[in-house]
């Protein structure tokens, strides 16, 4: 691969992560079309699951500037789908345009894709390169949530929470007493952006009736409510199938850290997020003990926040 094609993979990423809370529970995709001269002439990108996707866009835009796609290339973070679902597949778009050459970041685990796009694109007579080292871990990784799932069969699991400076998530307290405030205002709200990105949302019985959380994303203008699950005592892995057999591909587990113990001793933790308070209280509710050692610590944009993901969960 030369570095002109990165560099348009690279564009296609950006355009693919604006879609993150639109596209949902489709992946982000994005896509760059570029003529045989190298300049882009169309881009698009997944926005929103129902609607087009991003090869569909892209095509679209290059049409209102009136290009001639009969010798373009077309760059694409994720295999075009050969499957009709909400929308047609978009490698017959792609054949029926005469699209010449497609470039794709990573191929698609989803059962009704996997490979089947590129084979209809080769069978179609279209050159096909498929990108691999890292340009293309970083295509997969934009998606770990969508890959971890249809590749393990279950949701990706997140688990999310607050702490004090001396290891507490809350005070020993009466039924009736409100919960210890830990998150600052800036982090309540960037919680409630992230609850917007995942299917469903998950805690146990104990703080369902002792905090009673409303768990939806009303401090994030334009954010979904997830769907909220009340986890019991039980097999993890099976409610996790039981919940990918449902639909929901994503799962944020946000207390009490019994349950989210649970998690993290059975192994089904994907990625972490811990937000630590320099409050110190000397004595109340342990917070949750994750081994890290098979984590790597991601970029969170603030200083008191720790965000931990297990490396490429999707690989098996």
């Amino acid at each position: 691969m030369n570095t002109i094609n990165t560099a348009y993979i690279e564009r296609a990423l950006e355009l693919a992560r604006m879609g993150e809370i639109g596209s949902h529970p489709n992946p982000m995709v994005g896509a760059v079309i570029t003529d045989s001269d190298g300049r882009i002439i169309g881009e698009g990108y997944h926005h929103t699951c129902g609607q087009g996707h991003a090869e569909v866009n892209a095509v679209a835009d290059a049409d209102r500037h009136g290009a001639d796609l009969t010798d373009a290339t077309i760059y694409v973070t994720l295999e075009p789908c050969a499957h009709w679902g909400k929308t047609p597949p978009c490698a017959r778009l792609l054949i029926d345009r005469r699209i010449p050459r497609c470039v794709i970041g990573t191929t698609d685990p989803f059962a009704k894709v996997s490979g089947r796009g590129i084979a209809m694109l080769r069978e179609a007579g279209i050159e096909v390169t498929v990108l691999d080292g890292d340009i293309a871990r970083r295509c997969r990784e934009l998606n770990r949530r969508f890959l971890t799932a249809h590749t393990l069969k279950r949701p990706y699991v997140a688990l999310k929470w607050a702490m004090t400076a001396d290891g507490f998530v809350d005070r020993l307290r009466r039924p009736d007493e409100q919960p210890l405030a830990i998150s600052s205002a800036a982090g309540r709200i960037a919680v409630h952006r992230y609850r917007s990105t995942f299917d469903a949302i998950a805690v146990g019985s104990t703080t369902l009736l002792t905090d009673r959380p409303r768990l939806d994303a009303r401090l994030w203008p334009g954010g979904r409510a997830p769907r909220r699950i009340e986890f019991t005592r039980g097999d993890l892995t099976a409610q996790l199938g039981a919940l990918y057999a449902d639909g929901i591909t994503s799962l944020l587990v946000e207390g009490g850290p019994t349950l989210q113990q649970s998690f993290i001793d059975s192994g089904l933790v994907d990625e972490m997020r811990i937000e630590t308070s320099p409050l110190t209280i000397g004595s109340g509710i342990a917070a949750p003990r994750p081994e890290l050692s098979g984590f790597v610590s991601a970029p969170a944009g603030s200083g008191n926040i720790k965000i931990m993901l297990k490396p490429e969960p999707y690989r098996l």
